[in-house]
């Protein structure tokens, strides 16, 4: 009678967990908990990598940065991250207009980037720690944006968050309050209104 061979050993896997939507998720639980117990600022890829019991190198390949990861964890759209990132981009002594007008356009423009925002801008209204996420969120996106272009400051941090602060009251009135001389003026008007402010604050007043 003819033998049956034995079985082949399989080798074991490396690398990853076994399911690549399991373990996008395991990140996103583990990034959204991390998240919330330090905040932006605080988190790291590293630390939430190890939260998630997986390599750094995976958590960069589901996600690409960690601002990619906070905007999944908080429903934030590529397109708006895209759109924030751009307006750092090209010359200092426009560097205001085109924070407020990006900032503005993304809260204004297509209901898939700006109802995200506007249901995480609720949440921060009632809830401490939603709050404090969008609040260091904005705050870190402008600091690590101006430091490298503004060498001669030494208070980016400072800037950025009375900055970040004017921005988000101004789409609390505008949009959540709905003070009516806000709501009734379009998005370049208040351009005009609020980009001087901005370039003084994040600037120093400093032109290039």
């Amino acid at each position: 009678m003819p033998t049956t061979p034995a079985p082949t050993a399989r080798p074991k896997r490396q690398g990853r967990r076994p399911g690549t939507s399991g373990s996008r998720q395991v990140i996103l639980d583990a990034a959204q908990a991390r998240f919330a117990q330090e905040g932006y600022a605080g988190a790291t890829i590293r630390k939430i990598a190890a939260d998630a019991g997986v390599d750094a190198s995976l958590v960069m390949q589901f996600f690409g940065s960690k601002d990619e990861l906070f905007g999944a964890v908080m429903s934030i759209t590529l397109s708006t991250l895209s759109r924030f990132s751009e307006a750092f981009e090209g010359p200092e002594h426009s560097l205001g207009e085109r924070v407020t007008r990006a900032f503005l356009q993304v809260w204004d423009g297509d209901p898939k980037d700006s109802e995200p925002l506007l249901a995480m801008l609720r949440s921060a209204i009632s809830n401490e720690q939603a709050s404090s996420q969008l609040r260091e969120f904005i705050q870190a996106r402008l600091t690590e944006a101006i430091a490298p272009q503004l060498p001669h400051l030494q208070d980016t941090a400072t800037r950025a968050g009375i900055a970040s602060s004017m921005l988000i009251g101004l789409v609390v009135g505008r949009r959540i309050v709905k003070v009516p001389s806000l709501v009734s003026e379009d998005t370049e008007s208040l351009v005009r209104y609020i980009a001087p402010a901005v370039q003084a604050i994040l600037t120093g007043g400093h032109d290039a």
